[in-house]
């Protein structure tokens, strides 16, 4: 008899139940999972560009929209976001110009910590940022093949803001529309998926969003793959977290990796393929029978270790839905890849296995900070720390990583630097 294990959830990218059957190959999926945040004024461009980490001053009109990241002063990931630029949507200030308006799409449980990082550093710039109600606009994914693009053009020229999402190859397109609820955009005659189909397809291509997934404040860019995902302009002068970005980038040296992983029973044979089940099937030693666990369960940050020894950790589990999820890898233990820059460290065997089991000695740490006492002011931005502290208490799970062709492309083709 088949059973599913259901365990007392942690934080979660977004929500939904796995996906049954395999993969949607084509749909448009509500991102309930996303916020948007208006910034506008005279002096917009000059705000985003002096934080973020691509081009918004490149001497013309911004038109086209972009992936990009906000880093702290240490070079470590605060918040990944799209920015759609020409976009007046949200804006309270009617004299707003399309060309000095920009909407920032980021995680919805970030997004008050975004606005509170934008508001610090507006000095006395002419700037004006609002962070928009949920029902007042959507963000939007879509995917198909290749007759998407007829309705891509179809959108745009009735006004839509549409862009390609270039973070992986078929990923689709992002885009933004009015309102928080109501059926998708008619032009795009496609199947309406949940969320978790969306999650899924990124999962299957290497691709990780918001911070559930890069953890704020402790994730390097290069370590999410924001190099290889177009959300690094290393051309660009100067901003915030731009020092250790740029000395990362010439020394070539990057360990670790966030790759998509199969998660599967210690008696099943090791995964060749990269595919999808909504669960991993999992024997009781207590009752022989079999239970269905959904790795979506598994807190941020487990650590993966290698099977039959000790020491440094192999690897950090990040999140996953039915088998399959993304964990921050070490290249040299967990993949054929070894470590760029470093010619002479030696990879990892083929007959080792990895691991992800149970903390039966930890205690579940909260999965918030206390509430404030009755009467106490909430504080303009939200405390970060312990925010992702939860033990792992499911059953022990084998982990397989596979490296996408676009990673190791990635990879592969940067030049040593030793």
């Amino acid at each position: 008899m088949l059973h599913r294990i259901s365990i007392p959830a942690t934080r979660q990218p977004d929500i939904g139940a796995p996906p049954q059957g395999t993969a949607p190959t084509a749909g448009i999926a509500r991102l309930k999972s996303r916020r948007l945040i208006s910034v506008s004024g005279p002096d917009a461009a000059k705000h985003l560009h002096g934080l973020m980490t691509r081009n918004v001053q490149n001497g013309m009109p911004h038109t086209a929209g972009f992936y990009a990241a906000f880093l702290s002063a240490k070079g470590r990931v605060l918040h990944d976001v799209f920015v759609y630029p020409h976009n007046t949507l949200g804006s309270d200030r009617k004299s707003a110009k399309p060309e000095d308006s920009f909407l920032v799409e980021v995680d919805a449980d970030e997004a008050k910590v975004l606005w509170a990082h934008l508001k610090r550093y507006k000095l006395r710039l002419k700037v004006f940022i609002r962070l928009l109600d949920q029902d007042e606009a959507t963000v939007w994914q879509a995917w198909a093949d290749p007759k998407l693009l007829r309705s891509v053009q179809t959108a745009r020229e009735d006004g839509l803001h549409v862009i390609q999402d270039t973070r992986a190859p078929d990923m689709g397109y992002r885009f933004v529309t009015r309102g928080g609820s109501g059926p998708p955009p008619p032009m795009f005659r496609l199947p309406t998926a949940h969320q978790s189909a969306y999650r899924l397809r990124r999962y299957l291509r290497g691709v990780p969003e918001g911070q559930g997934e890069i953890l704020y404040e402790q994730a390097l860019p290069f370590e999410s793959n924001l190099d290889l995902m177009g959300g690094i302009d290393f051309h660009k002068g100067c901003y915030i977290g731009q020092e250790l970005t740029i000395r990362t980038k010439h020394r070539g040296v990057v360990r670790k990796r966030t790759l998509p992983c199969v998660a599967y029973a210690p008696e099943e044979e090791v995964p060749r393929r990269l595919e999808y089940s909504p669960g991993v099937k999992v024997t009781v030693p207590s009752t022989s029978e079999t239970e269905e666990y959904d790795i979506g369960q598994i807190p941020p940050d487990t650590n993966i270790t290698r099977e039959g020894r000790t020491g440094r950790a192999a690897g950090k589990w990040m999140h996953g839905v039915g088998n399959i999820g993304l964990a921050l890898c070490r290249l040299e233990v967990m993949t054929d890849l070894g470590v760029p820059g470093m010619p002479d460290v030696a990879t990892g065997s083929p007959d080792d296995a990895f691991i992800i089991q149970p903390d039966l000695e930890a205690t579940e740490a909260p999965a918030e900070d206390a509430a404030p006492a009755a009467g106490a002011q909430e504080a303009e931005t939200p405390r970060r720390k312990g925010a992702y502290q939860h033990p792992y208490m499911g059953p022990k799970l084998r982990v397989k990583a596979f490296v996408p062709d676009w990673v190791r492309e990635g990879v592969t083709s940067e030049p040593s630097k030793a």
